[in-house]
């Protein structure tokens, strides 16, 4: 075990056997703590089945409670947390997008609406078995496709159809805003050190969120330069690319 892409190998192959509660790895030490109810052979055999060398170096019972329970209720706190404010800012982006005719708010509020749902099922996920996980990283990334090829649908109709001069200040004011929320998002889902399949699919629709923030700023300056619409149209076509690589991503992990 000598890097986080094998530590992940080993979580999802574990993850398989309900017994288990809970497993700590230390790639620095080569050592992984699992905590399980039984089927200590099953957990050898699934390791053997991996062909990472692993061994078993001790085997004891304890008695302290590790029913992840608390585990649990953390990840429930951090998801509505970030649930509140992505939803909170489709609202404004939408809002915003429309009066200010900009499709790079308006793309940037539809990606915040599908990571609100994202999170809002990543809340029913919380404590469910490794199926059930996997489940939910896989309908996460295919409903970021389906959003993104709306969103180029839309953004080719502008491109056919005259558009009037998206308002720049909207575009840069509420971008600011939305780059300091996603942020924020950003840093409390990273302190969960989660390596969940649910959990990572939210920290990738979280870093996603923080590129496109900073291309819709970029294209409100562009517009104000230039005087032209253009600037925002591109931004969407990029914006739904992003997006679209994320969701390949998701459904990496969903494997």
């Amino acid at each position: 075990m000598d890097c986080p892409s094998e530590e992940a190998l080993i979580r999802m192959k574990l993850g398989e056997i309900p017994e288990i509660i809970k497993i700590d790895i230390n790639i620095r030490d080569r050592k992984a703590t699992i905590f399980h109810k039984d089927k200590t052979s099953e957990i050898e055999k699934s390791l053997n089945e991996l062909q990472l060398g692993s061994s078993l170096v001790s085997s004891e019972i304890i008695g302290e409670d590790i029913s992840g329970e608390r585990e649990n209720k953390k990840q429930k706190k951090i998801l509505g947390t970030v649930l509140f404010i992505n939803f909170g800012f489709f609202v404004i982006e939408m809002t915003t997008g429309l009066i200010s005719h900009s499709m790079g708010l308006v793309a940037d509020s539809l990606d915040m609406l599908a990571d609100s749902f994202v999170y809002a099922i990543s809340l029913f996920a919380v404590g469910k078995v490794i199926t059930t996980k996997k489940n939910v990283a896989r309908v996460a990334g295919y409903f970021q496709i389906i959003l993104a090829l709306i969103g180029l649908t839309e953004v080719l109709r502008r491109f056919i159809f005259s558009e009037a001069i998206p308002n720049f200040q909207y575009m840069i004011g509420i971008s600011i805003l939305a780059f300091i929320a996603n942020g924020i998002c950003f840093y409390i889902l990273q302190r969960s050190k989660s390596n969940e399949a649910h959990m990572k699919a939210s920290m990738i629709f979280t870093s996603n969120d923080i590129i496109i923030n900073l291309g819709v700023i970029v294209s409100g300056i562009l517009v104000y330069l230039l005087k032209s619409a253009v600037p925002d149209l591109l931004i969407g076509i990029i914006v739904f690319a992003i997006v679209i690589r994320g969701a390949l991503r998701i459904l990496k992990l969903a494997k």
